[in-house]
């Protein structure tokens, strides 16, 4: 990974605080749908990424990505 000039302040650890390019390419083409997208609450992990399953009423059924 090359490191571009505005993380040249950063030193070494400029290859640790940013993702390689290859890798953000692939997260902003992966398809995000608002509609279903949800993060959850956990008392260990701060926050879970979801999906939701269905909604009735006041309540809706969420399904982590990591099957918690």
């Amino acid at each position: 990974m090359s490191i571009d000039p505005e993380m040249q302040c950063f030193g070494p650890a400029a290859i640790y605080l940013r993702k390689p390019e290859r890798e953000r390419i692939e997260a902003q083409n992966s398809p995000f749908d608002a509609k279903t997208a949800y993060f959850v609450a956990e008392p260990t992990e701060m926050y879970l990424k979801g999906k939701l399953i269905k909604r009735e009423g006041g309540k809706a059924t969420v399904e982590t990505l990591c099957k918690k």
